[in-house]
């Protein structure tokens, strides 16, 4: 009996080992390795831009200059688009509806690129190109640029971030993650950084985070849904939201499913710094 149990335990601990790899590889392509769940069952919730410029491109180096909030505390990035407070997005995929609440208290400025993008109608059209179900619910993925293209090779799917298309310029935002005691953490994952506790915002089933590469400032448009309880990647990735209605939409998304239309219902006036 006590066999038993070791073996259903060694069993445990390797499925996640082997969704975890799966979770940090780059490329995110089909069955491969996707690092922040960009496309392949093979990689984690990673989004790896081949020719991604680095995190502070286009975002002020963490030490660098910071605008005050009324309450007098610092802003990290304040170039960057951030959310103050909540805002919801309504995502139709297949003309059903999914209600998105973003926490621009707990993930300013992950919530805010998010939202920011949603208002560019950058979401549009684009493919869920990395669904993964087997061993076990895991994430579905989207949001690369690349895939409003009928036409692209579907293995460069999970490889693509935005670009401005007024500069060209590519657009990668900070790793942020608030931890139990409140603080925002920039640029490092709990366990880099050698960080206790939690984060504010857990990786439970509906959870929206943040897709990226090995590289924690690769994020760019990549996001993906928890399909199932995931703590294995808290403190590695960036949660700014959940899914408040429409969870049953979601567990019918398949891979290449494309997103009708993503439209802000609410909080539009709590987005800073468009961009």
């Amino acid at each position: 009996m006590h066999q038993q149990l070791w073996v259903r335990q060694l069993r445990t601990w390797c499925l996640v080992t082997v969704l975890g790899c799966l979770l940090l590889t780059t490329g995110c392509n089909k069955t491969t390795a996707p690092d922040a769940i960009a496309g392949s069952p093979k990689a984690t919730p990673s989004v790896t831009p081949s020719a991604t410029p680095s995190p502070t491109a286009q975002a002020d180096k963490k030490d660098e200059k910071k605008d005050e909030k009324k309450d007098g505390e610092p802003v990290q990035f304040p170039d960057l688009a951030r959310l103050e407070g909540k805002a919801t997005v309504v995502m139709t995929v297949k003309g059903a509806p999914i209600t998105l609440e973003l926490d621009g208290t707990n993930a300013p400025v992950t919530a805010g690129n998010f939202l920011d993008l949603v208002d560019k109608k950058v979401y549009d059209g684009l493919i869920f190109h990395r669904v993964v179900r087997q061993p076990q619910p895991f994430v579905a993925q989207g949001g690369d640029p690349q895939g409003k293209d009928p036409n692209v090779n579907p293995d460069l799917l999970g490889k693509g971030g935005y670009i401005d298309p007024a500069t060209k310029a590519a657009r990668n935002i900070p790793l942020e993650i608030k931890n139990s005691s409140g603080k925002l953490i920039y640029s490092t994952t709990f366990k880099m950084g050698n960080i206790p506790g939690e984060p504010k915002l857990r990786h439970t089933r509906g959870a929206l985070a943040m897709a990226r590469s090995e590289y924690p400032d690769s994020a760019s448009s990549q996001f993906y849904v928890a399909l199932s309880d995931l703590a294995f990647l808290d403190g590695s990735y960036a949660v700014f939201g959940y899914v408040t209605q429409g969870m049953d939409v979601v567990d019918k998304i398949q891979q290449g499913d494309r997103i009708d239309s993503a439209i802000v219902t609410q909080g539009i006036e709590n987005l800073k710094n468009r961009r």
